[in-house]
């Protein structure tokens, strides 16, 4: 595996709450991390994003690191992935922007699943977090519809970051089928998860 990173935590931030302590201690010493395939088709919405968002994308390729997984980092995940939650309002592509799928920064206050996991990445890179732990993933969910989350890659799991659910789960709990995500070695690639069906588009809710 690649280096571990240790997160240093933004000044500021409350202390670490005793739930963080609690979930952290029922994670494994080393959980499953997932399986990557091969390369795979970028998602169109993605390629959309960053073609109007250069900035965004096209960043260094990464090592294939982990994050250090403490009280203080799961607190600080915790924290980014309730706040984004909380205040983002869902609403689909079609009533937000008449388009079947568009990936973009929720800025009024509203979006869809991508939008979500687009901001609460953003908001961890600003925070200190390596970029290549940090990749949008295209899933199939409970109900079979596309959908996408933020996986987080760390040294107990991988851990998915969901604007359907409060919890910060492992990958292997979500009861999702995991279909393709950003590459950790180059994050405007993307690689395959197993599901070979992808779905249409992600943006549903």
């Amino acid at each position: 595996m690649g280096t571990i990173f240790a997160v240093a935590l933004a000044s500021g931030l409350s202390a670490t709450p005793v739930q963080a302590k609690e979930r952290v201690a029922m994670f494994s010493n080393f959980a499953a991390n997932m399986t990557v395939g091969v390369n795979t088709t970028v998602p169109l919405g993605y390629a959309r994003f960053c073609a109007e968002n250069p900035g965004e994308c096209g960043a260094p390729r990464g090592h294939g690191g982990m994050v250090a997984l403490t009280d203080a980092t799961y607190a600080q995940l915790r924290e980014v992935n309730e706040d984004i939650n909380r205040r983002i309002q869902p609403m689909t592509d079609i009533d937000h922007y008449g388009e079947i799928e568009r990936w973009t920064y929720p800025a009024d206050g509203y979006g869809d699943c991508e939008d979500y996991a687009l901001l609460k990445r953003r908001r961890l890179i600003a925070l200190g977090w390596p970029a290549d732990t940090l990749l949008v993933t295209v899933v199939r969910d409970r109900k079979g519809d596309g959908h996408a989350v933020l996986t987080v890659i760390t040294d107990r799991g991988d851990l998915v970051l969901d604007n359907q659910e409060e919890a910060i789960v492992l990958w292997h709990e979500t009861g999702y089928r995991f279909v393709k995500r950003q590459s950790q070695e180059n994050v405007d690639s993307w690689v395959s998860l197993g599901d070979v069906l992808a779905p249409y588009s992600v943006g549903r809710n």
